[in-house]
């Protein structure tokens, strides 16, 4: 089986919030995006977050948009075999060096687990330095919670950023 690879993390001197998925799935891989599975309600949280319309944009407008509110993108896992993209389906992973990107992140307030395999492996990873919000994944896969549940919980993330100017 092949190893899978996600992708560096997207962050600045602003990231006040880092959210942390597991490992891009397949249509995320194809497309070399984060949240690159259009069925994935990520950016459609994240647009009630920031109150900012984000799906209509290009990907890299989408990954400016964030930044510029104070919001980084990474995941727990560099590497792993999985067939799919069920987190259910990892086999042995490889982390990605958390400690050592948070250290670089000054403005850093929280990080912010996108699903329970991320919060549980990258809760192991982080421990106590900084605080942690585990959030219900944004997966399409995850349908215990309708989306307005979801947003109602992360809308919680708001408390990390900044206030809007204007």
């Amino acid at each position: 089986m092949t190893r899978k690879s996600g992708f560096p993390p997207v962050v600045d001197g602003r990231t006040r919030v880092l959210i942390l998925g597991s490992l891009p799935g397949e249509a995320s891989l194809v497309a070399r995006q984060y949240y690159g599975n259009p069925r994935n309600a990520f950016w459609r949280l994240m647009e009630g977050v920031l109150d900012t319309p984000l799906v209509p944009l290009a990907y890299e407008d989408r990954l400016a948009a964030l930044l510029a509110r104070g919001v980084g993108l990474w995941d727990v896992i560099a590497q792993a075999e999985r067939p799919g993209s069920l987190d259910a389906a990892i086999r042995d992973p490889a982390a990605n060096d958390l400690s050592a990107l948070i250290e670089t992140l000054s403005a850093l307030r929280v990080v912010a687990f996108n699903g329970g395999t991320a919060a549980r492996l990258g809760g192991r990873l982080i421990g106590d330095r900084i605080a942690t919000l585990a959030l219900p994944s944004s997966s399409p896969a995850h349908a215990a919670r309708s989306f307005q549940q979801k947003a109602e919980l992360w809308n919680g993330l708001r408390a990390f950023l900044p206030t809007r100017a204007g």
